[in-house]
């Protein structure tokens, strides 16, 4: 068995590829150490001695399975979690939240004369809600 590794370095560089890419005929081995230039290359590679190969294509499926697990809510127990309950949601949002959420049923009710204007100049007293311990 002759050494292809000149030729396969040069196939490289003539198909724009690595020389793992390059797939050289094993039956046409004798044809090939012959060529000792690009231009040689070349003619190889239009006679089929000398080949490309296909690129691997890396599959997403369980990517795409587990995109979907997550956005039903699964794989989020205590053992994936990194960042603290504060750093994952902040009380400060759930509270703007809550408040955005009652002022905007005053001003429904307010509207349709449910609730005098009064309630409305009252501050609203919300009770926060149980933190755990730490």
């Amino acid at each position: 068995m002759v050494s292809l590794k000149l030729q396969k370095r040069l196939a490289a560089s003539v198909l724009k590829c690595g020389r793992g890419k390059v797939w050289l005929d094993p039956n046409e081995s004798n044809e090939i150490s012959m060529a000792n230039s690009r231009q040689n290359i070349r003619k190889l590679v239009k006679d089929g001695f000398v080949i490309r190969k296909p690129t691997k294509i890396h599959s997403r499926s369980r990517a795409r399975r587990m995109a979907e697990a997550k956005r039903k809510g699964r794989h989020a127990g205590y053992g994936k979690r990194k960042g603290t309950r504060e750093a994952r949601l902040p009380t400060k949002i759930l509270w703007m939240r809550r408040m955005r959420v009652l002022r905007r049923l005053l001003r429904k009710y307010r509207t349709i004369e449910k609730a005098p204007a009064a309630v409305a100049t009252q501050p609203i007293e919300v009770v926060p809600t149980k933190k755990s311990k730490k």
